[in-house]
Parts: structure tokens; sequence; C-alpha cells
């Protein structure tokens, strides 16, 4: 089961998944508030976004999962990792602690907001993208203006992101959920982008020292983005995970 972070869509995993079905069967979710899925007007807590996680489980038959998840999916999964411990075989957490500063989440919330107003085209949306985020490759900017803009009846292309669901979300992740994290029984495996704004290294050292018998994974060549960045990392984290699992 994978989680998607912040104002992105299912879609941003499809490398991954197409890496991993010959090995495992791959979930992706829009998760609330985002891409096609519904856009309440409340419940954005982590614990509903994790509720959410079982809710699909159920509703496919599936007993336990390896949940992996990135910034606001890597959240969900462990706090569904502490509150659901029987749906969770192992957890991957990419680019995001509990420890994430204030400053940065305030700095998140006015990007975020920013991002979302019309766009003429689809390749002035790609070019928005290109701008806001300098590493991610073109085929993953193709897939986020693809799944995460709708042309509406004004003839302007608008994000699927709920601009109301993506402020209560973010005002959501100053409660940091650091109980939860400790209480993760799971094997759980934690990526880093070397380069990101999101997690600094305080924050991660912090996350460190938190669960030191955890697997800590930090890629050199990303920011906070790495599932779309450097997909082969993540496969292969998930992949021992589907070992472990396993075993």
């Amino acid at each position: 089961m994978l989680l998607h972070g912040t104002s992105a869509s299912h879609a941003v995993w499809e490398p991954v998944a197409a890496a991993l079905a010959q090995n495992a069967t791959v979930i992706a979710l829009d998760q609330r508030g985002h891409g096609r899925s519904d856009k309440p007007a409340s419940g954005y807590t982590a614990a509903d976004f994790a509720t959410d996680v079982v809710t699909v489980l159920d509703a496919l038959g599936i007993e336990r999962a390896i949940v992996g998840g990135h910034s606001l999916g890597g959240r969900n999964a462990w706090v569904c990792g502490a509150l659901h411990p029987e749906r969770v075989a192992a957890a991957l957490i990419v680019d995001y602690t509990p420890y994430v500063e204030a400053a940065v989440l305030d700095d998140l919330q006015l990007r975020v907001a920013g991002g979302y107003r019309g766009f003429d085209s689809v390749a002035d949306i790609e070019a928005y993208l290109h701008a806001r985020y300098p590493l991610l490759p073109p085929d993953a900017v193709a897939r986020r203006a693809a799944w995460g803009y709708q042309r509406r009846d004004d003839g302007l292309w608008w994000p699927l992101a709920d601009p109301g669901a993506m402020d209560r979300l973010i005002e959501g992740f100053r409660t940091p959920w650091d109980a939860e994290f400790a209480a993760v029984a799971a094997p759980m495996t934690h990526v880093r982008g070397a380069h990101s704004k999101i997690v600094s290294e305080a924050s991660w050292d912090a996350a460190r020292r938190a669960r030191p018998g955890d697997r800590w994974v930090l890629e050199t060549d990303a920011d906070h983005y790495v599932p779309e960045e450097n997909p082969a990392v993540i496969v292969a984290e998930l992949e021992r995970l589907l070992g472990l699992s396993a075993r």
C-alpha cells in the first residue's frame, strides 16, 4: 500500500509500482482531499488517514500489508502501524519524521496554498512543476500534470488537491504523533533525501535517536521527492521489506 505526499496523487508511485508488480500486489491511493478521492470538509488527522488505509484493505480482503508512504503518506504509514498493528507487516517512511520544525511547516503551508491556481494549458502546468520541483525528471512532471489537474468550465486547468483539505492536513502536521512513531512494533525503514528542505539533519537525527533499531537510508542524489527522483532506491527498500515480511 503506497501513500503519496501533500498535494500529489497515486500516480507518483507508477515507476515503483511497475517494478514491484511481478512480486507483489501493489495498491496506490489518492488519499482523501487529493486526486479523484473524496474531499470532505473535515477528517484530516493522521488517525483519519490511517483509518482510510484499513478501509481499503478491508474492501480488498487484504489482512496485512507493507505500508509505504512519502511525506504526508509516511506520517500516515507509521500512525497506521501504531493504531492498527495487526494490519501493518512493515512500514517504509520516506522523508518525514515527527520532529519537522514549525518553520518548515509554515513555509510548506504557504507554498502549497500558492500552488492552487488555474493554468491555461498542460504545458503551463509542466513549466510550473519544473520550477517548483527542479530535481524531478520529465516523466515525473508529466505524471503530476496528467493526474493532478482537471480542466473546468472556465477553460482553465485547476489542481485536484482541495485547498481547504491541504490547509487542514498541514495544520494536522503540527501534531507530531511522536508517541505513535515510537510505538510501531513492525519493522520500519526510513529514507531521506540529502537535499531535503522538509527533513533537516536535526529532525532526522532526532528520529534516529527515537528508533535506533530501524533501518536508516540517506539518498545523496535527491531532495524531498525521493520516490520520483530515484525510484530504484525505494523499490530496493520495499523489496527488502517484502523479504523480511515473507520470512
